[in-house]
């Protein structure tokens, strides 16, 4: 990843093919089209990769969590778990509905830990949301126990983890609802855009509705169409979807790039005995999106992070000081800055996550490295990547 690395000559023939009609509207204007419907056309391949009966694309990976939590009818009052370990779209989302965002500590997997998700369930709970974060997964099988157990909704977020799979099934596909993100740094992506996938027929149709202001889209005439409820504007133009169309049919190009660059680099650092690595539940296969490693501990992480740095040994992230990715930055979440008056369910079930103790997540995040796998590498750049980070990692020890 990014997909853009690669654009060529697929990409522009998708996208020329919107401009010559001059519709870049995914709906409507059917006579200027001239036949061509790229939104459809994606949501058709995306939903056969996928292995599901249904996909719904939009215009981000945030957009695509918020109408899959709208779809599945969460609202005002209803508590969504979600990790410590994520990008803050995730309690964006959740917030957008007027819901409840209840952090729960990651594991060794830089996910849900299936035993604090269990202890933090309430009578207000409504959706299990693992992140799969940096492309891995959540111990999705404890995971979906628990939700069977608890009569709740499991809702993935693979926005980072396109080409993963669990137990022979496609992340994203495994649970009641699965997101992506195609926004311009992703392994696939559409410049900005996203994409729900489920095999619920009534989710499908909500969230074909609510994305496109409550639209019925019945009939030819969208003038004409009726709304069966309240939605908003989340739509992907033809533009974007052109371009994911290209790159939707490039994935297992982009996968194989990235397993052997991130198989020449985790070979590599594996010789280290201080290194170690993320757990990958049984039956999961990663995107290799990202090569994430575990240092003996913060400091010698910290230290490792900014010899990188200092040797141009770029693309590589030290998350717990990050402030898009990890609670300990959160201060518009953990003090509410909103710009408006957020419903007061929030205000009255949200936790003092300033006083929270996630010291289980400060162990893992804290002592993670993740280094993004880029597809234009070279392989012998790649080993020479690899060499390099070695001998900094051992210098650094």
């Amino acid at each position: 990843m990014p997909g853009f690395e690669l654009f060529g000559e697929q990409e522009r023939k998708q996208v020329e093919e919107v401009l010559d009609t001059g519709v870049l509207m995914r709906y409507g204007f059917d006579a200027m089209r001239n036949g061509q419907w790229k939104a459809l056309e994606l949501e058709t391949a995306l939903a056969k990769r996928m292995q599901v009966k249904h996909a719904q694309l939009v215009s981000s990976g945030t957009s695509a969590l918020t109408v899959a939590l709208a779809c599945a009818g969460v609202g005002a009052g209803d508590e969504v778990i979600m990790p410590t370990f994520t990008f803050v779209a995730s309690f964006e989302s959740i917030l957008a509905l007027g819901a409840v965002p209840i952090l729960v500590d990651v594991d060794d997997t830089l996910a849900l830990h299936p035993e604090a998700v269990e202890k933090a369930i309430t009578e207000k709970t409504r959706v299990i949301m693992p992140v799969h974060m940096c492309g891995s997964m959540a111990d999705l099988k404890s995971l979906k126990s628990l939700c069977e157990k608890h009569g709740l909704l499991l809702l993935e977020d693979a926005c980072q983890a396109i080409g993963g799979t669990f137990e022979g099934k496609p992340l994203g596909s495994y649970g009641d609802l699965g997101c992506f993100s195609f926004d311009y740094v992703k392994t696939i992506t559409c410049g900005e855009g996203g994409a729900l996938i489920t095999n619920n027929d009534t989710y499908k149709l909500k969230a074909d509705h609510y994305s496109d202001h409550g639209h019925d889209h019945v009939g030819n005439d969208r003038g004409a169409e009726t709304h069966a409820f309240l939605g908003y504007n989340y739509r992907i133009s033809e533009l974007n979807a052109a371009v994911g169309l290209a790159q939707i049919d490039r994935l297992d190009e982009f996968l194989a790039i990235q397993q052997r660059n991130y198989t020449i680099l985790r070979e590599a650092l594996k010789v280290i005995p201080e290194v170690s690595f993320r757990r990958v539940p049984l039956g999961g296969e990663e995107s290799y999106a990202f090569l994430n490693f575990f240092l003996p501990d913060e400091t010698t992480a910290k230290k490792v992070h900014r010899a990188f740095g200092n040797e141009g040994v770029d693309a590589c992230f030290y998350w717990y000081d990050n402030n898009w990715h990890y609670y300990r930055k959160w201060e518009h979440l953990t003090n509410l800055k909103a710009l408006g008056k957020l419903p007061q369910a929030v205000y009255e079930q949200l936790p003092d996550y300033n006083k929270a103790d996630f010291t289980k997540s400060d162990h893992w995040v804290g002592r993670t490295i993740s280094c993004l796998i880029k597809l234009g590498w070279q392989e012998k750049e790649v080993q020479l990547r690899a060499d390099k980070m070695v001998d900094i990692i051992l210098n650094s020890l």
